[in-house]
């Protein structure tokens, strides 16, 4: 009874005051050893085929895992959350709703934060005492990051699955955090990578099994990992308001380009890889992000759970290597200057 799903990141701090157990319903689908399954039960129970497997997977979950209570974000996440939450309460489930307000109104996140409060009987004190002990953990993870990107020792695998397990911490923040400590002391040892293709990977985690390992083996490797980041709090603040007004995820795209536009220069990427899935609204965004962002942007389309597909492969594959003759007749015209 004490554990809590959610369908996108929360207030972590609010549930951690109230001595919830928090679990990201996205994490545990994706980690599932049968989420064909999972997809099968939704359809089986009525979800269209063309409905986003990350919502039909979220469904499934929460009612194999017997969740009672889930937090459905309606407004800064997914355009289906309403009717899931209507589904999920049909079945019994206990949901509360909780929204970001979409021009970032600083009283109306207040209060959507307030009410939340309220309904798990904390209050702010509590939530700072969560917050510091919970940015502690966070501050581990952003070093995990820059030893993705200053100092090269850690995959783009490792440093999506350490960002985005800051959602729910792995559901239990100490063990977490002892896991952080020995991955960093033994990242920390490694030799660094050497591939001269240096990618950001945007748009929300993806679908894929084996994206980044099958990057690497085209000497490239993500070295930044857009939304995953957010969730683990990448800016200083300290209030929850200011917190969750800087989280650029659920608010609209162009705080998320300006954040993009900072990391694309920082790390010195060559390239991004906008993910979009499969019957999401968000598909709409790689136009403006082609149209603003000064980058070559390869599009990625997923749509279940498995491993890439022989035409992203060669997708991806063709732009490295597009990237890689770029790169080196940039760097053969410098040298011509030099000389």
């Amino acid at each position: 009874m004490n554990t809590v799903g959610f369908t996108t990141s929360v207030p972590l701090e609010i549930l951690i005051a109230a001595q919830k157990t928090p679990i990201d319903l996205n994490n545990i689908f994706i980690t599932d050893s049968a989420q064909k399954d999972l997809l099968k039960k939704a359809e089986i129970d009525g979800f269209p085929r063309n409905i986003c497997s990350w919502v039909k997977g979220i469904y499934a979950v929460v009612l194999q895992a017997g969740v009672s209570e889930v937090i459905a974000v309606t407004q800064g996440d997914c355009s289906n959350t309403q009717a899931l939450l209507e589904t999920l309460t049909f079945k019994g489930i206990r949901t509360i709703p909780f929204f970001y307000p979409y021009d970032r109104d600083k009283e109306l996140l207040a209060f959507s934060l307030n009410k939340l409060m309220h309904h798990y009987g904390v209050t702010h004190e509590e939530c700072l005492v969560a917050k510091t002990a919970l940015d502690r953990i966070r501050k581990k993870v952003h070093t995990i990051d820059a030893l993705t990107w200053k100092g090269n020792t850690v995959s783009g695998f490792e440093n999506h699955f350490y960002q985005v397990s800051t959602s729910d911490m792995n559901q239990d923040c100490h063990v977490f955090e002892r896991d952080l400590d020995r991955f960093i002391a033994s990242a920390e040892k490694r030799i660094p990578f050497r591939e001269d293709i240096r990618l950001g990977y945007i748009g929300v985690p993806p679908i894929f099994s084996d994206l980044y390992p099958f990057i690497e083996t085209l000497e490239a490797r993500v070295v930044f990992n857009e939304t995953q980041r957010q969730f683990s709090m990448p800016y200083p603040t300290t209030s929850l308001l200011d917190q969750y007004l800087r989280y650029t995820y659920p608010y609209d795209i162009f705080a998320r380009i300006d954040d993009i536009q900072g990391e694309v220069h920082k790390r010195e990427l060559d390239g991004l890889i906008h993910y979009v899935q499969s019957f999401c609204f968000r598909q709409i965004e790689d136009t403006l992000f082609k149209k603003i962002l000064k980058i070559p942007i390869l599009t990625v389309e997923g749509d279940q759970p498995a491993p890439l597909d022989s035409r992203n492969r060669m997708k991806i594959e063709v732009f490295v290597e597009m990237l890689r003759s770029r790169k080196n007749r940039s760097d053969s015209r410098q040298d011509g200057r030099n000389n």
